[in-house]
C-alpha cells in the first residue's frame, strides 16, 4: 500500500504544479513577479512531498524513495535544484535521498499506475531526425553551436549564422540535456517572449525574466505532457541510452517503444503551435520574400535592445569535450549510506553494483554528474571499499556517457586519475587533457618519413632553388625560442629604395600532403606553449633542427622580397624557393639594444654576451642591417595605421619559473621596438601570400578573416566613456584607434586605469577565424579582416607551430610552379638573352587574368595544385574549420596555465587587486545613480536570511577581511576567529595568508566609497586544489572598531 499511497500523493503534487501555474499565468498580464514560477511551484511541490517524508522512519525512507516512491518527485527536485544559483546547486547531491539504486522492481512498484509515472520524463525528448531535417528546410528551427556561460551556467547561447545577436537558451529545460561545444537544433520564441539585453534601460535581471516567460511551458512539458512524444530518435540526433537515467529514477527500465504516430503527433504540437517564431507575420519594412534566418536578423535589427530566446528541440553533434571532463569525486556522503547497508554482507555485495557517488566537474560551464561504482576503475573502487577519503582530493578524467529524459543529471564514466588536485604536474596534465591536446611521443609511422640524420640540403635543391647563402641574413626570436622558422635581411638599392627580404621555414619540403607526418600535423594542427613546457606540432627532430632556420648551417627557405621606396609603398617583389644560412639568431634583447644604440659599432666585434656571428658578416652589417629595417617597419606601422589599422594591447604578466617548472615570481612585460619590427614584415609577408593564392585559387585558398566587432557591446563601451568624459569614435577602426590614442595621452598618469579600457574595449572584438575563400566566394566583404584594416589575410609565416601555414605554402608553391610551367608553354620563360623574364603573371605586383583564364593558364593551375596536394573546397572548408577549434582550444590551455600560475603564486604572497561585492550579511550598499558611486557600510543589525528567498547572506568574512585599527601592529599569521566560524558556515575555507600588518597595503575603512574603476586595498588568496577547482579569491582589507 506504500507504493499506492504514493502515487497518489505525487497526482496530487503534480496537479497543484499545474493548478499554481495556471493561476500565475494569469496574474502574470497584471504584474510581472519577482521570482521563476516554475521554480516556486516545484519548491511548494519538494516542500509537501519533504513534508510526507517526516513522519517515516530514517532507513525506511532512504531505501523506500528510490524504489518506490515515484520518480517525478526526485526529478523535480533536482531540476529545481540545477535552476537556482551556485550555492544552491551545490546542496543538490546532499538533498538526493540515497545512494543506492534497485534494478529489481519492488512489490509494491508493480502496479500499472506506477508504471505509468515513472515513464515520464524530465527533459522534452528530442525531435526525431525526419521532424529535425524537415524543421530546418521550412525554417521553423535553426542549427548552432551550443555555448554557455562560465559564470552562470543556466545561460547559454546559440549562434545562428546570418543573425546578428545570439540566441539565449535560459534554463535547465530549455537547454534539454545540451552541455558546451555541443551542435544543436533550437527552437526560436516569439517576439513577445525574448528578453531584453544586458545592460539596457530599465532591465532587471535576465535570467528571471526569461524563466518568468518560459515557466509556464516548462512546468506543462515537466508535469502533463512528457508522456508525448517518445517515438525512437535517430543516433545522429540522439544516441542517449535511457537505461542509466531510469535507474536513478526508478530502479528498472521499460524498453516499450511509441509508435512513429505518437512521435509525430508530438512534433506537430511545436511545428502547429500558434505562438512559434515561424507562424509570425511580417514586420513593418519586412519583405515576404525574406527567408527564416534573414527575417530573423532583421527582427534583432529592429528591436537591438530585445535578445531572442528559444529552447534545443534536437542533438545533432556531440560535442568532443563530452569525453574529456575533469572533476572532483564528492564519496564522504556515500560513505555514510554505505555504512546503513553494512550488516546485512548479501545485501551490500549485490548493491555494491547498483551504487554511485557524485562528481563536480571543475569547469563550471558543465552539470554535475553521477558515476556509478561499478563503472569505475577498479583501483579507485578499491581505495572506496578501503574507505580512502583522500579520493575527493584527486583530479579525474571522465567521459559523459548518457543523459536520458528521465534523468536530471548526465551519467558518467571515470577512466583514470591525475593526481592531488594541489599540485602542478596533475593540473598541467588535466588541462591538456580537457582541452583534447595531444602530447604523446610522435609514432614511428610519423618519424619515418623524415630524412635520415645528419641531414644536409640535397644537391639538387640548389640547381632549383635561388642561393642566397651570402646574403646578411638573421632570426630574431625570444631567447628561449628554439624553433626558428623566420628570418630577415635588408638591401640598400639607393638612396630612398630597399629590397627586403622575408624568409620562412620551407617545412611544406618535409611534410608531404597525405603522409602519416601530414595526418598527425594536421590532428594537432599547432604548438601549445605552457611555459616552460612546449607541445610540439612537428617532431622536434624537423622543428628544432632540419627545419629550423639555425644559425651557420644551410637551410631550405620560402623568401619573399619587396623593393620598397622610403614611404613604404612596395614597387615589386618576388616570391620562390631558396637555400639560406643564417649569420646569426638575435633575440628581442639583442635587436633592442641594437635600436637604442648600446651596442657600440665601433666595440662590436669584441661584444661579450651576445650571440656568435657566422659566416663573412661582421657585427657591423647586422647592426647597420637591424637598424635599418627597424627605420622602414615604422614607416610601415604608420602606413598601416593611417589606413585604419587597430592594435588593443596591454600589460602582459611573465612569470618566472625554477629548475622544476614552479613559479616563483611575475614581472609585467610590456612589448619593445625589436617586437614591432619583425610583426611588421610577417604581417607583409601574410598579406601578401593571401593575394597571391585567392587571386589563383579564388576557390580553394586557406584565408583568415576577422569580422567586425559586435555593435551592441561596441555601442556599450562608447556609452561608458562618453559617461565619464572620454570621448570615443566607434564609427571606423582609424577613428577608434584615434580616440584610444587621445584617451591614452589624457590617462598618461593612470595606465592601470587605461589597462583596463583596453579590456574593456577588447570584450567587443570577435575571434579572427580560417576559412576557405570558396566558402564566401559571393561575399567578398566578409573575407576582410577588422583588426588590420585590410581586405585579405592569412598565416603563412609560422609553419613549424602552426598547421594552416604549411597549407598556404603548398598552395603558394603551387602558383609559382603553374607561373613557370604557364611561361614555358607560352614562350615566355626567357628572353632572347636568355635571361629570366622579370614580368611574373601570377606572383608579381600586377595578377594577370587573361593568363589564368587561358586554357594553358587553367591547365597549369589545375597540375600544380593536384601535384601539391591542394584540397578541394569542401574538404579545406573542414580543415579550416577544424584548425579554428584547435586553435581556440590552445588558447584555452595557455589562459588555464596562467591562472594555475597565478594561484600557485598566491600560495605564497598576497597582491593588489579589483573586487566584486555580492550581498552580505551586516553590509549594506547604497548606489547613486547621478555619480555612479556605490558606498559600503557596516550595519549593526544582523540580516540571517533574504528576503523572498531561500539562502542565507553570505558572511562577510567571505568578503572582507576586517580588523581593528589597533591591531595594525600586531603580526597574525591567520584569519581571526569571527571569519573563521563563518567560513566554517558557510563550507569554506581559506588557507593562511601572510601578516598583512607587514604589506605596504593600508586597510580601508567603513563607510567606503567607490567610483567606478575605484582602486581598493584587497586580500587576494588561492582557493581550491585538493579540495575543488583552482580559483583565484578576493576579500576587502578593511579597518573597523565596528568588528
Amino acid at each position: 500500500m506504500r507504493g499506492d499511497s504514493g502515487v497518489t500523493q505525487q497526482s496530487v503534487i503534480v496537479e497543484r504544479v499545474e493548478d499554481t501555474d495556471k493561476d500565475k499565468k494569469k496574474k502574470r498580464r497584471s504584474r510581472r513577479p519577482k521570482h521563476n514560477s516554475a521554480c516556486n511551484s516545484v519548491n511548494e511541490a519538494r516542500g509537501e512531498s519533504s513534508h510526507s517524508l517526516k513522519s517515516e522512519d530514517k532507513t525506511k525512507s532512504l531505501t523506500s524513495s528510490m524504489s518506490c516512491s515515484s520518480p517525478k518527485q526526485q526529478g523535480l527536485e533536482m531540476a529545481s535544484n540545477e535552476q537556482t544559483p551556485d550555492r544552491a546547486s551545490a546542496i543538490a547531491f546532499s538533498s538526493m535521498p540515497t545512494m543506492h539504486i534497485n534494478e529489481q522492481a519492488g512489490s509494491g512498484c508493480n502496479d500499472t499506475s506506477v508504471d505509468q509515472v515513472d515513464r515520464k520524463k524530465l527533459f522534452t525528448p528530442y525531435w526525431p531526425i525526419e521532424a529535425v531535417n524537415e524543421a530546418l528546410e521550412k525554417g521553423e528551427a535553426f542549427k548552432g553551436l551550443f555555448r554557455v556561460n562560465a559564470h552562470n551556467r543556466l545561460e547559454a547561447y546559440c549562434k545562428i549564422d546570418g543573425v546578428p545577436t545570439d540566441v539565449l537558451i535560459n534554463g535547465v529545460l530549455s537547454q534539454n540535456r545540451a552541455v558546451e561545444g555541443d551542435i544543436v537544433v533550437i527552437k526560436v520564441d516569439p517576439l513577445g517572449l525574448w528578453t531584453k539585453m544586458k545592460g539596457s534601460n530599465g532591465s532587471s535581471n535576465n535570467s528571471a525574466q526569461v524563466e518568468d516567460c518560459n515557466s509556464g511551458q516548462d512546468v506543462n512539458g515537466l508535469a502533463g505532457n512528457s508522456d508525448k512524444g517518445k517515438g525512437k530518435v535517430d543516433a545522429d540526433c540522439e544516441y542517449a541510452d535511457c537505461r542509466s537515467g531510469s535507474l536513478l529514477e526508478k530502479g528498472f527500465y521499460d524498453e516499450t517503444e511509441v509508435t512513429g504516430t505518437e512521435a509525430s503527433n508530438y512534433v506537430n504540437v511545436y511545428h502547429q503551435s500558434s505562438s512559434d517564431f515561424s507562424q509570425m507575420g511580417p514586420f513593418p519594412g519586412q519583405s515576404d520574400g525574406l527567408n527564416s534566418v534573414e527575417r530573423l536578423a532583421v527582427m534583432t535589427n529592429q528591436f537591438p535592445l530585445k535578445r531572442p530566446t528559444g529552447r534545443v528541440v534536437a542533438l545533432v553533434e556531440k560535442s568532443l569535450r563530452r569525453d574529456a571532463i575533469v572533476g572532483f569525486l564528492h564519496v564522504k556522503q556515500w560513505f555514510s549510506y554505505r555504512e546503513l547497508y553494512r550488516k546485512d554482507a548479501k545485501k551490500n555485495s549485490v548493491a555494491f553494483d547498483h551504487e554511485y557517488v557524485a562528481l563536480t566537474p571543475t569547469d563550471p560551464r558543465f552539470p554535475k554528474m553521477i558515476v556509478f561504482v561499478r563503472d569505475l576503475p577498479d583501483c579507485i573502487k578499491k581505495r572506496l571499499e578501503d574507505g580512502d577519503v583522500t579520493i575527493e582530493m584527486e583530479l579525474l578524467a571522465a567521459q559523459i556517457e548518457d543523459w536520458s529524459a528521465e534523468s536530471p543529471f548526465p551519467r558518467a564514466r571515470v577512466s583514470h586519475s591525475f593526481g592531488r588536485g594541489g599540485e602542478l604536474e596533475p593540473q598541467m596534465n588535466a588541462i591538456l587533457y580537457q582541452n583534447t591536446i595531444c602530447c604523446a611521443d610522435f609514432p614511428p609511422q610519423v618519424l619515418s618519413c623524415l630524412p635520415n640524420i645528419p641531414w644536409d640540403v640535397p644537391l639538387e635543391e640548389f640547381q632549383t632553388r635561388k642561393d642566397l647563402r651570402d646574403l646578411c641574413i638573421f632570426t630574431i626570436d625570444p631567447s628561449t625560442a628554439s624553433d626558428l622558422d623566420d628570418a630577415l635581411s635588408v638591401e640598400r638599392l639607393s638612396k630612398d629604395s630597399f629590397r627586403v627580404g622575408v624568409h620562412i621555414a620551407d617545412v611544406s619540403y618535409f611534410v608531404l600532403a597525405n603522409t602519416a607526418l601530414d595526418i598527425e600535423a594536421q590532428i594537432r594542427s599547432t604548438s601549445v606553449y605552457m611555459f616552460p613546457r612546449k607541445i610540439q606540432m612537428l617532431p622536434s627532430l624537423l622543428s628544432e633542427q632540419m627545419g629550423s632556420l639555425n644559425p651557420g648551417v644551410d637551410r631550405l627557405a620560402f623568401s619573399m622580397f619587396w623593393e620598397l621606396n622610403s614611404m613604404g609603398d612596395v614597387l615589386d617583389r618576388w616570391i620562390g624557393h631558396t637555400v639560406i644560412r643564417s649569420c646569426c639568431k638575435l633575440s628581442y634583447k639583442h635587436a633592442q639594444d641594437i635600436i637604442e644604440g648600446i651596442i657600440d659599432v665601433e666595440k662590436s666585434n669584441t661584444l661579450e654576451g651576445y650571440p656568435l656571428l657566422h659566416g663573412q658578416f661582421e657585427w657591423t652589417d647586422v647592426i647597420r642591417s637591424v637598424k635599418c629595417l627597424h627605420e622602414i617597419s615604422k614607416t610601415l606601422k604608420e602606413k598601416r595605421y593611417n589606413d585604419g589599422a587597430l592594435q588593443l594591447e596591454s600589460s602582459k604578466v611573465v612569470y618566472l619559473v625554477d629548475e622544476y617548472g614552479v613559479p616563483y615570481d611575475s614581472r609585467l612585460s610590456e612589448r619593445i621596438d625589436s617586437n614591432y619590427l619583425v610583426e611588421e614584415f610577417m604581417l607583409l609577408a601574410n598579406m601578401t601570400a593571401a593575394e597571391v593564392i585567392s587571386r589563383a585559387f579564388p576557390d580553394s585558398a586557406l584565408l583568415r578573416r576577422h569580422p567586425e566587432p559586435n555593435l551592441r557591446k561596441l555601442k556599450e563601451f562608447e556609452a561608458f566613456c562618453c559617461k565619464h568624459g572620454l570621448s570615443l569614435d566607434t564609427s571606423s577602426s582609424s577613428k577608434f584607434r584615434q580616440s584610444l590614442e587621445k584617451i591614452r595621452e589624457e590617462l598618461k598618469d593612470d595606465s592601470v586605469l587605461f589597462d583596463i579600457l583596453i579590456s574593456y574595449a577588447s570584450k567587443s572584438m570577435q575571434l579572427a577565424t580560417y576559412f576557405c575563400s570558396g566558402e564566401l566566394k559571393d561575399n567578398l566583404y566578409d573575407w576582410g579582416h577588422y583588426g588590420l584594416a585590410i581586405p585579405i589575410y592569412t598565416h603563412f609565416t609560422s609553419p613549424l607551430r602552426r598547421y594552416p601555414d604549411i597549407l598556404v605554402h603548398r598552395t603558394l608553391a603551387a602558383v609559382i610552379e603553374a607561373e613557370e610551367l604557364y611561361q614555358k608553354q607560352s614562350g615566355l620563360h626567357k628572353s632572347n638573352n636568355g635571361k629570366e623574364v622579370s614580368r611574373r603573371c601570377f606572383t608579381g605586383i600586377y595578377f594577370d587574368k587573361e593568363a589564368a583564364a587561358s586554357p594553358q593558364g587553367k591547365e597549369a593551375l589545375s597540375s600544380a595544385a593536384l601535384k601539391h596536394g591542394i584540397p578541394s573546397p569542401e574538404l579545406l572548408a573542414d580543415v579550416a574549420a577544424y584548425c579554428n577549434e584547435r586553435k581556440l582550444a590552445s588558447r584555452h590551455a595557455e589562459d588555464a596555465c596562467e591562472k594555475l600560475y597565478m594561484w600557485i603564486l598566491l600560495k605564497k604572497k598576497e597582491i593588489e587587486r579589483r573586487i566584486y561585492y555580492d550581498e552580505v550579511e551586516g553590509l549594506t550598499v547604497e548606489w547613486l545613480e547621478s555619480t555612479s558611486t556605490v558606498v559600503l557600510n557596516l550595519s549593526g543589525r544582523k540580516r540571517l536570511f533574504k528576503r523572498g528567498g531561500l539562502g542565507n547572506y553570505m558572511a562577510l568574512g567571505n568578503v572582507a577581511w576586517v580588523v581593528r585599527p589597533y591591531d595594525l601592529g600586531v603580526e597574525t599569521g591567520c584569519i581571526n576567529d569571527r571569519d573563521a566560524t563563518c567560513m566554517t558556515n558557510n563550507e569554506a575555507a581559506f588557507p593562511d595568508l601572510e601578516p598583512i600588518a607587514n604589506s605596504w597595503i593600508d586597510p580601508g575603512t567603513f563607510p567606503l566609497t567607490l567610483h567606478l574603476l575605484s582602486t581598493i586595498p584587497v586580500a587576494v588568496y588561492a582557493v581550491g586544489g585538493d579540495d575543488g577547482p583552482l580559483e583565484i579569491g578576493v576579500r576587502l582589507y578593511m579597518s573597523s572598531y565596528l568588528k
